[in-house]
């Protein structure tokens, strides 16, 4: 027979059953809390945190927030890219449509040192023709009747007017002011690109009831005739023009002094 006590066999058979099913005698205190611990993982037993109101969640993107672009400016209305260059537009069309113009209040004029305007480059920075190129000079802007051929009819760009006029929040008489080519016909703009057109407001010493009052048109005319005459390039001309039109003829080396021909309204361009 073992000489082991009958104490120590009671307690050997106690811890059996204290592994089997809990102990002879239990603590339901740190059971319940151990129910309650359990209860709380989330399913899959990965530990997560509340994303704060407001806050960013691992992910990057704040809670609610949309990755796309934000409203207010129409797709085609980029800005033209940092090395200079102008996006082309559709060209000449047969017939026209309406073009969607920029979200209402969604543009903003800028004024020169002498105040007069200049567009919004986030909604108008500009579109070329891409019938004209240096190359074809001589059929397209060189030639007389050129932009009269491809000017869209007033009762399309009418209706865009009144829906730029909206975009830059301009309140004045629309009698007054010109929807007006950023790179003009003759300088081989894009005719109905939105991101070539724009309500211009009228200049420092307009008069009322005189109609459009606009100095930027005898530019386009200089820098045109410049064109033609290889006194400078296509490309430079409308880079010039788009950046800031009362700047245009010195960025270009184009004398301010008149010349036969230049007038306030070129008769194949009004803008």
């Amino acid at each position: 027979m073992s000489n082991v006590p009958r104490w120590a066999v009671l307690a050997a058979a106690c811890a059996a059953v204290v592994a089997a099913v809990g102990g002879c005698s239990s603590d339901s205190s740190k059971s319940d809390d151990a129910k309650k611990q359990a209860s709380a993982k989330p399913s899959g037993g990965a530990s997560s945190a509340a994303t704060p109101s407001g806050g960013v969640p691992s992910g990057g993107v704040p809670s609610g927030a949309s990755s796309g672009t934000p409203s207010g400016k129409p797709p085609s209305g980029s800005p033209a890219p940092a090395d200079g260059s102008i996006p082309a537009g559709p060209g000449p069309q047969p017939s026209y449509t309406v073009q969607k113009q920029p979200a209402a209040g969604s543009c903003h004029y800028r004024f020169s040192p002498a105040k007069e305007p200049l567009p919004d480059p986030a909604c108008t920075p500009g579109a070329t023709n891409p019938k004209v190129t240096q190359a074809t000079l001589q059929t397209t802007i060189c030639r007389s009747g050129y932009t009269a051929g491809i000017r869209p009819p007033t009762n399309i760009t009418s209706r865009e007017k009144t829906a730029n006029a909206a975009s830059y929040g301009y309140k004045g008489s629309l009698r007054e002011a010109e929807y007006d080519h950023l790179i003009s016909l003759q300088l081989g703009g894009d005719p109905n690109d939105p991101r070539n057109l724009w309500v211009e407001p009228p200049s420092p010493g307009h008069q009322d009831g005189k109609g459009p009052n606009n100095p930027k048109d005898v530019v386009e005319t200089k820098l045109k005739n410049a064109i033609c005459s290889g006194k400078t390039d296509l490309v430079k001309a409308q880079r010039a023009i788009a950046r800031d039109w009362t700047t245009a003829l010195d960025a270009v080396g184009v004398t301010d002094k008149g010349a036969k021909g230049e007038t306030a309204a070129d008769p194949d361009d009004n803008g």
